[in-house]
């Protein structure tokens, strides 16, 4: 479980977030929304130990960040490290012996390849590949779906109900409302780097509609096609 307190994160005279407080369970699936620059990358950031900020994030775990796997919207890459070379990296460096890593590569990634060489999708499966090869507890996936083929999408959505299943603690963000559907138990809506709204699955078509007209307005209408 994570607990989050208060959080604040402050860029000189901009407010980020603002006054978070929230708790994510284990078991469960979490989807963060909101538009561009509402904060969700600042909140994954900041719960993941890779930004300071005002406030408290405490969790079950000693080292919160020790059991934490982070799938960033763009992932960094080594120029002359091989996709092998690179999950093996990451499993040494939480000191697991991995075996049969040709049969866990279930995206089926050219492993002996340069990852830097690697499409943008290819890069998104190999991070994620190698965070749930870590053993990991809290997973924050961002934007796990843009840019990954249908066949992926599918993949990774079962991904995220077995390891809800497996009593991991889940949070997602998202641009296409239907994965969120599929996946989460709640959402929470961020706007201005404040909560909005926490709204479980039997309200989520309200969501999504009230999130469209928010959104859209009259911006179809303007266009006079």
């Amino acid at each position: 479980m994570i607990t989050i307190s208060d959080l604040t994160k402050t860029y000189g005279s901009n407010t980020i977030l603002e006054n978070i407080n929230v708790i994510f369970e284990k078991g469960k699936v979490y989807g963060i929304v909101g538009e561009n620059g509402a904060g969700k990358t600042t909140l994954f950031k900041c719960i993941s130990g890779l930004e300071k900020h005002e406030g408290m994030i405490t969790s079950d775990f000693e080292i919160l960040k020790n059991k934490l796997g982070f799938l960033q919207t763009d992932n960094y890459f080594f120029p002359k490290i091989t996709g092998e070379e690179y999950l093996l990296l990451l499993c040494k460096a939480r000191k697991i012996n991995i075996k049969d890593l040709d049969k866990k590569n279930v995206f089926e990634l050219p492993l002996n390849q340069y990852a830097i060489s690697y499409s943008t999708g290819m890069k998104k499966k190999l991070a994620l590949t190698g965070i749930l090869l870590q053993d990991n507890e809290i997973f924050i996936l961002d934007e796990p779906f843009n840019g990954v083929d249908i066949q992926s999408n599918i993949l990774i959505t079962e991904i995220i109900h077995k390891l809800k299943s497996l009593n991991k603690t889940i949070l997602i963000s998202s641009h296409i409302f239907s994965t969120l559907n599929e996946t989460c138990d709640e959402i929470i809506l961020l706007k201005k780097g404040k909560i909005d709204q926490h709204v479980l699955k039997n309200n989520f078509e309200a969501l999504e509609s009230e999130m469209k007209e928010f959104m859209i307005g009259d911006k179809i209408e303007r266009l006079d096609l």
